[in-house]
């Protein structure tokens, strides 16, 4: 079983050090709005008395390069469909739940290196932690948000078999998970129903944790916000499994 998930795993972080393309691109969007949203509404922000908006955008952010980088991890379970090595995994004599764990600890761990690039890149524009020790703490909610939305891009993915479907379906969902939790505007004082919709999103539990840890400013401990991406962690990853284990070899 170690050795499978361990192959996995390795593969998908191979993957991703060889795609210089695909590392590049996915930087461009973090920075655009790190500098533009940062710096167009920080003036704004700070006649609001709210302090620094970059402060208070880039835990958001890096978490922003996390969930896409993880949810789109899923379109390899499509492309191994289609080319045959996904056939050969199942077939082999192991487990399908160490197949999605090794899929999604690699999935996971190339997003969470692209949330400290970003963090490194968001540092070099002005974002300041606390202190340099809370990064530690904060790479935990990274990479449980990384293993949280890499799980369910692979429990939507094995129910998928066409590319543009998968690119459709993930991006009506990471627009509104990523505009619904609190990363680049405050939750307080929203209407009823989209105060809901922040409350069930996971991701603004990952993104209140961060900014706890990184700045002060979050609205939860951070105790109550890893035990709820934990749980989350749980369903998505107990889904994810399920889902997989219906694929047909």
């Amino acid at each position: 079983m170690f050795n499978t998930i361990y192959i996995l795993w390795l593969r998908q972080v191979k993957r991703y050090m060889r795609s210089k393309a695909r590392l590049i691109g996915s930087l461009g969007q973090p920075v655009l709005f790190l500098v533009a949203l940062g710096y167009g509404f920080g003036p704004m922000y700070a006649r609001a008395g709210e302090g620094d908006y970059l402060q208070f955008l880039a835990p958001g952010i890096i978490l922003m390069s996390i969930l896409f980088t993880g949810m789109f991890n899923g379109i390899e379970i499509i492309w191994d469909k289609q080319f045959g090595f996904l056939k050969e995994t199942l077939a082999a004599p192991v487990s399908r739940f160490s197949i999605v764990l090794g899929r999604t600890l690699g999935g996971a761990s190339v997003a969470l290196m692209q949330g400290l690039i970003v963090m490194g890149i968001a540092m070099i524009v002005g974002f300041r932690p606390d202190s340099f020790i809370l990064i530690i703490p904060a790479i935990l909610i990274m990479f449980l948000v990384a293993l949280i939305f890499t799980a369910l891009g692979t429990a939507i993915a094995s129910t998928l078999e066409d590319m543009h479907g998968f690119q459709l379906i993930m991006n009506f969902l990471i627009m509104p998970t990523f505009f619904l939790s609190g990363a680049i505007f405050p939750l307080e004082g929203l209407p009823g129903a989209i105060s809901v919709i922040t409350k069930i999103n996971p991701l603004s539990y990952g993104v209140d944790g961060l900014r706890q840890t990184l700045t002060g400013l979050g609205i939860h401990s951070y105790d109550l916000n890893l035990l709820i991406l934990l749980f989350t962690l749980i369903i998505f990853l107990s889904i994810g499994s399920y889902l997989f284990s219906r694929i047909e070899v």
